[in-house]
């Protein structure tokens, strides 16, 4: 088994079948018109949005969200995974009634709780919603810089990439980089090379969220090269909700001979039926990437991830045992 690493994974967007199955029978709510049997629908991008949204907001408390948070590690734990991050929405707590304090927190429980039974190490990216606008940007980049929750390392910004211009949001990532908070940034999903070219000029962020947009500049793709800024790629989302028909459209393989640094991420992965673990196998099976490309893969992701020091230092460690 391959060790992986994670640096793009939506936490809400991760809830497996099983738990939100029990969740929904606590709370009364009938999912099955997102939920079958045999998993999460497949859907196009709008339905996968309501999708999401139903079953985020099954979980209210902080309890709920330890819970959450618990079961994403010990499952990316049992796969083989070393590391992972998730991206965390306040506006999404408070959409439930709960503070972002105690959502944040509770993420934060189940991470701890999942490392000390488990060998994974976790971290959380507070993440600002585009199409909400600049001042909820920055109210999320607010709270990132002042909830003192050691788990919370990096800020980000998630959305509708088609809402505004990077620029419009400097603030909140300059309140977020002043804070000491380390900084990624949704682009080149599905809007195209300019914004990505925009959100490094505008931002200063060392990490791309998706990015595969690159391919389609050559001159883009040279300066990610030049920079090691990290592209966060997920291959089978992109496929799910349509931004590439086929795998074999996919710019993975040419991103990576451009010699762009990438990471392997599942982004929503019930959703788009696909884990970190089959992402990996992807890359292997359909790109044809070799053993030795997957575990550099994966060293990258730890090399790019928001952790101190002598976490990745151990990181490294654990990693070169296990190749």
């Amino acid at each position: 088994m391959i060790p992986t690493a994670e640096l793009h994974c939506h936490i809400e967007g991760a809830v497996s079948p099983e738990l939100a199955r029990a969740m929904a029978v606590r709370q009364g709510v009938d999912i099955s018109r997102v939920l079958d049997h045999e998993g999460y629908r497949r859907q196009g991008f709008m339905g996968f949005l309501d999708s999401y949204d139903i079953i985020a907001n099954l979980f209210h408390t902080r309890e709920d969200f330890r819970r959450l948070a618990y079961d994403h590690y010990r499952t990316l734990a049992n796969d083989g995974c070393l590391y992972a991050e998730i991206f965390a929405s306040p506006a999404h707590a408070k959409a439930v009634g709960l503070s972002p304090q105690d959502y944040l927190e509770g993420l934060a429980d189940g991470i701890a709780q999942a490392a000390a039974e488990n060998a994974i190490e976790g971290r959380i990216i507070v993440t600002g919603v585009r199409h909400l606008g600049p001042d909820a940007v920055k109210e999320a980049a607010e709270i990132a810089v002042s909830c003192e929750v050691d788990a919370v390392t990096g800020f980000g910004m998630a959305g509708n990439e088609m809402t505004g211009r990077p620029s419009d949001y400097t603030e909140a990532f300059d309140i977020a980089r002043r804070g000491g908070l380390r900084l990624t940034c949704h682009a080149g999903e599905w809007a195209g090379p300019d914004g990505i070219e925009e959100t490094l000029d505008a931002l200063g962020v060392e990490r791309i969220g998706h990015g595969v947009r690159a391919a389609e500049s050559e001159a883009l793709m040279q300066r990610v090269a030049n920079e090691g800024i990290v592209l966060e790629v997920c291959p089978g989302s992109n496929i799910s909700l349509g931004v590439y028909e086929r795998f074999e459209d996919h710019p993975l393989p040419k991103l990576l001979e451009a010699g762009c640094r990438v990471s392997l991420n599942s982004d929503d992965p019930p959703h788009f039926q696909t884990s970190l673990a089959h992402e990996y196998r992807i890359a292997d099976q359909v790109f044809g990437l070799s053993g030795e490309t997957l575990l550099a893969i994966t060293r990258i992701a730890i090399e790019a991830a928001f952790v101190d020091g002598d976490t990745r230092a151990r990181l490294l460690e654990r990693l070169d045992a296990r190749a």
